[in-house]
């Protein structure tokens, strides 16, 4: 064993009653920022997925008809300048093919539905409520939802006037698999469909309205013969979706609405919980670094004298330091591996004690690889920071000072 990493295991095994001390800091420190980590890790995944799982990455549109501008001659002022705005009408995106082929060669993008969106009513007996038509192309459409893991009764064969409908619409229509009911849209136009599978989001406002067609089907129901009102998209990376729109907008001139806009305010609680962990572990860092640091400038005092010895019998300044800067590195990285398994632990038990009513935890824990190695490294390096000031002290040291005054 190398003389440096010999005498740094002496200091700590002498000193075992700190060593164990220091340890059970770190430990504590790095079990706590494991555990902080995966469980906001785990809860912005979470809230992510619920969020993305009723709505596409991207959704381009034809944009908004534009305001009118005109003069209006008046008694007290000769002309006076009027806006009015225009009532938005349903309509299809030009050449929306062509620009399906377009976006779908874009490497970020992993999936491109066409969509006819529009507001209608579905009746059944004395009950009318309000719905929206989504009508789509299934093979397209599950690859941005796969609305055929969220199937509870039937399937996904929305050909021939079928449709699917959200759980509580079917529950207030008070249908099953199989019945019919009429639909009635915003352009005026009805039609008797068969029911061929109720489907559950997990969004309300989705399992209450939502009727999927198919794209034929939708584009006769709002007179949009061969057309598509929106065009929706999956990106790879969800946290580039903003600036992938903002690409695609420039280059077709279509409206192009990101999750990113559209969830603003779920963004900026996704923002405070990072500025809050981030936080955190900033004084769980000083907190370590202050604990690692004063135990080694103790055991400095406490060994001066042998470390005059060393220094009186021919051993280099950087030999000493390298000694502290050891014990501080062997501090961190143990107490990383101590405190990686506790967090997990603690981690672990939070999330079988907060089980939901179908018996999955409702707050997951995110747990990585990355995260344990991570937090290793930034404990060793901590560590190894932490003894800085106490090794250069001790490497300092004048030998006959130390071995007459300590």
């Amino acid at each position: 064993m190398p003389f440096a990493w010999f005498v740094a295991f002496r200091y700590l095994w002498d000193s075992r009653g700190m060593t164990l001390l220091i340890l059970s800091a770190v430990s504590i420190g790095v079990s706590v920022v494991v555990f902080l980590s995966a469980l906001i890790g785990g809860l912005q995944t979470s809230l992510i997925e619920k969020t993305l799982g009723s709505q596409a990455h991207i959704v381009l549109h034809a944009p908004r008809d534009l305001a009118r501008h005109f003069a209006e001659s008046t008694r007290e002022r000769g002309v006076a300048r009027l806006t009015q705005a225009v009532a938005q009408r349903l309509r299809s995106i030009d050449q929306w093919p062509s620009i399906v082929k377009e976006v779908a060669k874009l490497p970020e993008v992993t999936a491109v539905s066409p969509t006819v969106i529009g507001a209608g009513f579905a009746a059944r007996g004395d009950a009318t409520l309000p719905i929206v038509v989504r009508g789509v192309d299934p093979e397209l459409f599950i690859a941005v939802f796969d609305v055929r893991k969220r199937m509870l009764e039937g399937k996904l064969d929305i050909g021939g006037g079928a449709v699917a409908i959200g759980t509580s619409l079917a529950d207030d229509l008070g249908v099953h698999v199989g019945d019919k009911l009429r639909i009635r849209t915003s352009e005026q136009r009805d039609d008797v469909v068969s029911v061929s599978g109720i489907f559950s989001i997990g969004n309300a406002a989705v399992d209450k309205t939502w009727v999927l067609t198919s794209l034929r089907h939708a584009q006769a129901l709002f007179a949009l013969p061969g057309g598509a009102t929106s065009i929706e998209l999956k990106v790879s990376d969800v946290f580039e979706a903003e600036r992938l729109a903002s690409m695609i907008r420039d280059r077709t001139g279509l409206a192009a609405d990101s999750w990113m806009t559209l969830n603003a305010e779920l963004l900026s609680g996704l923002s405070a919980q990072g500025s809050s962990k981030s936080m955190i572990q900033f004084f769980v860092v000083v907190a370590v670094a202050l604990g690692i640091a004063s135990v080694l400038i103790v055991s400095v005092v406490q060994k001066s004298r042998e470390i005059g010895i060393l220094r009186a019998v021919g051993t280099q300044p950087q030999r000493v330091l390298t000694v502290f800067l050891i014990q501080g590195g062997v501090l961190g990285l143990v107490g990383s591996v101590f405190g990686s398994c506790l967090g997990a632990l603690f981690a672990h038990l939070f999330e079988s004690l907060t089980l939901g009513a179908d018996g999955r935890p409702r707050f997951a824990v995110q747990l990585s690889a990355s995260l344990f190695i991570q937090v290793g490294v930034m404990a060793t390096c901590v560590g190894l920071l932490a003894a800085a000031i106490p090794a250069r002290r001790a490497a300092r040291l004048d030998p006959a000072t130390a071995i007459r005054s300590g």
